[in-house]
Order: C-alpha cells, then structure tokens, then sequence
C-alpha cells in the first residue's frame, strides 16, 4: 500500500462496516479513503444508523481521512451526508453506471444540489430523528429559514457536528461545510465572547428551554479572508452521551444591526455631549417599557431621576409639560409606538411656560418595529412661542 502511494495512488477501504474492513483493520493500514457500506442505506436507515453515521464521519474526520458514501439514492440521504461533513456522495441519486462518453457529458452539465421543501418548525423535537435523514427533525433542520447547527460540548471543548446549507450564507463568508466543521469554534471567539456563549449553553442546560445570546466571532475563510461579525444564537440542549452534551443552535448574523446601533449611539453620545454645553435638554424613551432615561443636564437642572417609568405621565403631573399640550404629548407616544419617524412642535415647559422646540427621532429594529425614541428640548426665540 505505501509502494503504490508513493508512485500516487490513491487507497480506498472498500465497505467499511462489513467483512474485514474494520476498525482494526483502519487502525493498522494507511488509508486514503474510507468508503461506507452501502447497506447502512438499504431499506430506510434509523436514527440510530444515523447516529453510527455520523461517528464514522466524526473519526474519519480526527484520522484526516475522507468519506466517501455510496448507494445514496434519496435527496435526505445525500442532505444528511452532506451536512455531517462527508467529503464524497455517490449513488443512484445522481446516476446509474453509464459509458464513458455520457458520464463525461454529466460531468460538464451537472448541478445537483436537493433542497427540501419549506415546512413549519414543531415545538417539540425527538433529539434522536436528527440522524435520521428521512425524519421530520432532519427535513427542519434542512430547510428552516435561518442558518442552524448541532454541536456538541465535551471537557470545555466545542465540535461542529453538522450544519445546514443556510448556515454559511448566514455566518455570510464563503465557506464549505467542511471548512464550517473543522473550524476552532471556540477559537473565534475572545475571552469576553465565549464566557458570554458557554453560559448560554449552561442555561439552556439547566432550564431545558431555549436560550439566546450575541457573540462577536473572529472567523477566517480561503476566500474571504478575515471577518470580524456579531451573531445572534438560539440554543436548545439536544440531550447527552457519557460527558458528552449536544445542543440545537439556530444562527442570526446581526453584524449590520449592531453597527448601526453603534453608530447611532455614538451620534447620541455626541449629541448629548453638545446638549450639555448649550441650553438643550435630551433623553431617550424605550417604547416597549414606556422608560424614559434623562441626559444629565435633565437630572441636574430638572431634578429628574435616573429612570422615569411609565412615561410620560410623570412630567405631566409635575408640570414639566403644562396641562395645555397634555394631550398632544400623549398623542405623541402614541404615534411613536405606532412607528411614525419623526415628530416636532413647539410646547411651553414649566410652570414659567419657557417655549421649547421639542422632538423625537424613531428608532427601528431589524423586523421594522419601533424600538426606541430619542427626544430633545431646545429653547426657542420669543418670537416661536406657541399660543
């Protein structure tokens, strides 16, 4: 086997998991290839045939050893194979034996790639059907909207045991499923990050429910080179073997989300900070929690507090706005819930009736909704006052 290597031939194990082609045999022989028996596919395969699958795929992947899997004759099978990492898929499903002629023809004109219809996602999941590439788990799995992953949790140690095709798209680099599995996944987080991730897969331990988290990554491709991105991450433990733990994970890339509300914090910052050296005033109001949280110059100047809870009744009552523009500034939050961008008027604050421009810029989140609202009150000239 070494003699025929060295002039570069290639040395496949032929039917791993029947006959003489065992571990023993893998143990002892320098092998290229490892080629899966055809009958793990024959007549439907369980989840615990997938279950056998996937670890083959996982060992070879530790030997450095490709896979290759023949006899596929189903877009499952192939969808399954393909997302555990093996390298090779052949089969039925693309083609019976044909002469030389036609199978170079097939070479230049094929673009197989099965893609299951869109279906709805469950609330309950059985753990095992995910190596069952004809169940309903698997089928989720493959076509869910967003990216998704199994990984798995051992001694402070995560692997990637399978990702589906939306998960490269949505991580947004140009990246194999091979390259996806044999990426450090830890190793692209930072200190900070991966405390962040391995508690989230703590809780989603402890509770037995669905826990979400933001991480920054790190992550390198052939193609794209570096990126540094934000990804949001829905976490459910799938159960667990020995010290082993495999957890559910849908992926969100949020990067753009986060840069801009970066972004829009700084300019509120910058601005606060300018408000703080002229006459104005500034805060900003959560619309989801009626929250209004006052710039410094609010809370030094107005006695207002840190939080001010179910605005803006508060500043009503006070008379900081006057009973006069009550209603208008009510409406106002209204309006805002309901996702108007902008709003401007001239009110008279304070029982000394002091006319100030006030406004309010809409903020959005990713879906569109109204998320939050930054106000400001500037004094305005006499001759603005409102009557």
């Amino acid at each position: 086997m070494s003699g025929l290597q060295e002039i570069g031939y290639k040395v496949e194990m032929d039917d791993f998991g029947s006959g003489y082609s065992s571990l023993n045999v893998l143990k002892d022989l320098p092998f290229d290839f490892i080629k899966l028996d055809m009958r793990f596919f024959s007549g439907g395969m369980t989840g615990r045939g997938g279950a056998i699958i996937n670890a083959v795929v996982q060992m070879a992947r530790w030997l450095h050893t490709p896979v290759i899997a023949e006899g596929v004759e189903t877009e499952p099978q192939a969808d399954f194979m393909e997302s555990i990492g093996c390298s090779y898929i052949q089969g039925y499903l693309y083609s019976k034996p044909v002469p030389e002629e036609e199978f170079r023809g097939k070479l230049e004109t094929s673009a197989s790639e099965p893609v299951a219809p869109a279906i709805e996602l469950p609330e309950e999941m059985d753990a095992g059907k995910f190596w069952d590439p004809s169940s309903m788990e698997t089928l989720i799995f493959n076509s869910y909207v967003g990216g998704a992953a199994i990984i798995s949790l051992r001694q402070g140690r995560i692997e990637i045991l399978r990702v589906n095709r939306k998960y490269s798209k949505e991580i947004g680099l140009v990246m194999s499923d091979q390259e996806i599995l044999r990426l450090d996944a830890l190793g692209t987080l930072d200190t900070d990050n991966r405390r962040v991730y391995l508690d989230a897969l703590r809780r989603a331990s402890e509770t037995g429910e669905e826990q979400s988290c933001e991480t920054w990554r790190t992550i390198c491709s052939k193609c794209c080179g570096s990126d540094r991105i934000c990804v949001r991450s829905f976490i459910r433990e799938l159960g667990r073997a020995g010290d082993q733990t495999f957890y559910y994970v849908m992926v969100q890339n949020i990067t753009a989300e986060k840069k801009s509300y970066d972004e829009l914090l700084r300019s509120e910052k910058r601005y606060h900070y300018a408000a703080e050296h002229d006459s104005s005033f500034a805060w900003e109001y959560d619309i989801r929690t009626h929250e209004m949280r006052p710039c410094s110059r609010c809370i030094r100047e107005l006695g207002l507090p840190a939080v001010i809870r179910d605005y803006p009744e508060p500043v009503i009552k006070s008379r900081l706005f006057q009973p006069d523009f009550a209603d208008e500034y009510r409406e106002w939050h209204r309006k805002l819930a309901e996702g108007v961008p902008y709003l401007e008027d001239v009110m008279l604050l304070t029982d000394n009736r002091i006319p100030f421009r006030v406004a309010y810029t809409n903020e959005f989140d990713e879906a569109g909704r109204p998320l939050r609202a930054y106000g400001s009150a500037t004094p305005v000239s006499t001759g603005e006052k409102k009557d």
